[in-house]
C-alpha cells in the first residue's frame, strides 16, 4: 500500500472513532439520572480528595467524565436548596429559605425579625420534572422530597419514598416517617430505596425515563451499616474526617449507585445515560470536616455551599477531565432540558443557564455573578462560623469570578474573600479594597432589587445583647 493511499485509511479510522465517540448510540432522547445526595460534603468523597471515606464505584465514575471543582448548591442547607434546583429559581421567587419556622435559635439572641418562610414549593412552580414529562419522559423521584407531602403533584409518575419528611426516623425498621414498608426487620433503608429505583429502571423499556434519585443518607440519623464498620475502626483520622458511623453510611451510598449503574449496563442503558452527581448542602461540620473549606452545612462559607459534582454522559462529555468554572444547582433545569432537546418553557424564569458547552472541548461560558439570599436565621455556630450561636444570621453572598462578599443585615458587616487566594476564607479583605468591595456591593444590591428580596429590618424587642 502506497504512504497516499494508507494515510487516507488512517485518516478514516481516525474520523469513525471521534464520530463513534462524538454521537448518541440512539436517535431517541438519553435517559437522564441526576443523583442528589442529602448533606455529602465537597470533600466527602474519593474523587474530591477524601482519604478516610471509600466511595470507589462514584470516583471510577467521575473519572469517566467531567469533574466541576467549583460547584455549588444554591443554599446551605435541604429544603430551599432543593426549590432552588427543582424551580430553577433563586429563593427569593419561591420564598423557601430554610427548614420549618425562620425563627431558629433563641428569641433573645435574635436582633431582627426574620422573614417568614415558606415550607412547602407551590403548585404554581413549573418544575424540572414537569417539564420533562410534559415532553414524554417517564418521570420518578425515589428518596428524600422536603418540598410538600407527594412528588407526584409536581410532575413525577413514580414516588419512591419521598413526602414532606427532611429525614427518616431510623434507617433501620420502622423508618416511621418515610412511606416505605421493610422485606425484613432490619433492612437497610438506603438499600431498600435502590431496589426499588432498579426495578423501575427495569420498567421503562425503550422509553426515555428522568431519574431523581435523592437518597435520604447520608443525613442524620447517622446509623451505621453494620457489617462495613470493622474497617472505619481501625482508620486513622485524615484531615479532619474520623467519624466511622458515617463513613459506612458514605460506602454503603456508593455501593447503592454502583448497583444502580450494574443495572443500566446490563440492560444496555449505561451509554446513552446523563448522569449528573452532586450534593444539596455542605457536610455537617460536627460530623464530618471540608478543609480546607471553612465551616459547613447551613452557613454561608464556601464548606456550606460548595458541593463534590460530576457530569458522565459517554461520548459526549470529555472523559478525565476537570473543570473549574463556578456552576450552580439553579444550571441544572436548563441544563437537562438541553441535554433532553426541550425548549425553555414559554414565560418560565429560569435563574441558572445550560453548562453543556462546558462539556465540549472547548466550550465556556460568559463569567457571571452567583448569589445566595438568606434573610432568616439558622442555629448551630461552631468555631468555624461567623459566631457560636447561629451557623448564619440573615444577610446575602455573592461571588463574581475569583471574589466572594457576605453582607449581615443585623449590623452591615461586610466580609470580602479571594478565592483563589484564600479558599479557606481566612482573611476579610474589605477595608484594605474598598473599590472591589464597592464593585460586588453594588452588583448585589442591583440583584436584590431585580428579584424583590426581602431584607429584614424590623427589630426584635426580645434582643439582648451580650
Amino acid at each position: 500500500m502506497s504512504g497516499k493511499y494508507f494515510c487516507i485509511l488512517f485518516s478514516t479510522i481516525i474520523f469513525l472513532i471521534i464520530c463513534s465517540c462524538s454521537q448518541p448510540s440512539s436517535e431517541g432522547p438519553p435517559d437522564i439520572v441526576l443523583i442528589l445526595v442529602d448533606d455529602l460534603g465537597w470533600r466527602d468523597v474519593g474523587f474530591m480528595g477524601s482519604d478516610f471515606y471509600e466511595t470507589p464505584v462514584i470516583d471510577k465514575l467521575a473519572t469517566r467524565g467531567m469533574v466541576f471543582t467549583q460547584a455549588y448548591a444554591s443554599a446551605s442547607n435541604c429544603a430551599p436548596s432543593r426549590a432552588c434546583m427543582m424551580s430553577g429559581q433563586w429563593t427569593p421567587r419561591h420564598g423557601i429559605y430554610t427548614v420549618d419556622s425562620s425563627e431558629r435559635g433563641i428569641s433573645r439572641d435574635r436582633k431582627l425579625i426574620p422573614v417568614e418562610n415558606n415550607t412547602i414549593l407551590a403548585d404554581s412552580s413549573y418544575t424540572m420534572a414537569e417539564a420533562l414529562h410534559d415532553a414524554g419522559y417517564l418521570t420518578c423521584h425515589a428518596g428524600k422530597w422536603h418540598l410538600n407531602k407527594d412528588p407526584l403533584t409536581q410532575g413525577f409518575d413514580v414516588n419512591i419514598g419521598g413526602c414532606e419528611a427532611g429525614n427518616p426516623g431510623s434507617y433501620y425498621p420502622p423508618y416511621t416517617n418515610v412511606p416505605l414498608e421493610a422485606p425484613t426487620d432490619n433492612y437497610y433503608l438506603t438499600n431498600l430505596v435502590m431496589d426499588k429505583v432498579i426495578e423501575f429502571v427495569e420498567s421503562t423499556g425503550d422509553k426515555p425515563f428522568f431519574l431523581y434519585y435523592s437518597p435520604y443518607a447520608v443525613h442524620t440519623p447517622i446509623q451505621p451499616v453494620k457489617e462495613l464498620m470493622s474497617k472505619y475502626n481501625e482508620k486513622e483520622e485524615r484531615n479532619g474526617q474520623n467519624n466511622s458511623e458515617y463513613a459506612t453510611m458514605v460506602e454503603n451510598l456508593d455501593i447503592q449507585i454502583g448497583r444502580l449503574i450494574s443495572a443500566l449496563e446490563e440492560r444496555g442503558k449505561l451509554e446513552d445515560t446523563f448522569i449528573l452527581f452532586t450534593s444539596d448542602n455542605g457536610g455537617v461540620y460536627r460530623i464530618t470536616k471540608q478543609w480546607p473549606l471553612r465551616a459547613g452545612k447551613g452557613s454561608y462559607y464556601e464548606g456550606g455551599i460548595r458541593e463534590p459534582m460530576f457530569v458522565y454522559w459517554e461520548g459526549r462529555v470529555r472523559e478525565g477531565t476537570k473543570n473549574e468554572t463556578p456552576v450552580t444547582s439553579l444550571d441544572f433545569y436548563p441544563t437537562i432540558l438541553e441535554v433532553a432537546g426541550i425548549d425553555i418553557p414559554e414565560g418560565k424564569i429560569l435563574d441558572g443557564i445550560s453548562i453543556l458547552p462546558l462539556f465540549k472541548r472547548s466550550g465556556t461560558i460568559n463569567e457571571r455573578p452567583l448569589f445566595w439570599h438568606f434573610p432568616v436565621y439558622l442555629e448551630g455556630g461552631n468555631k468555624e462560623t461567623q459566631d457560636s450561636l447561629f451557623r448564619t444570621r440573615p444577610g446575602s453572598a455573592v461571588r463574581m469570578g475569583d471574589w466572594k462578599l457576605i453582607e449581615y443585615f443585623e449590623n452591615g458587616d461586610l466580609e470580602l474573600y479571594n478565592l483563589k487566594d484564600d479558599v479557606a476564607e481566612n482573611t476579610n479583605l474589605a477595608s484594605g479594597n474598598p473599590e472591589k468591595l464597592r464593585e460586588l456591593h453594588d452588583i448585589l444590591n442591583s440583584w436584590r432589587i431585580q428579584v424583590n428580596a426581602p431584607v429584614p429590618a424590623e427589630l426584635n424587642t426580645d434582643y439582648k445583647k451580650e
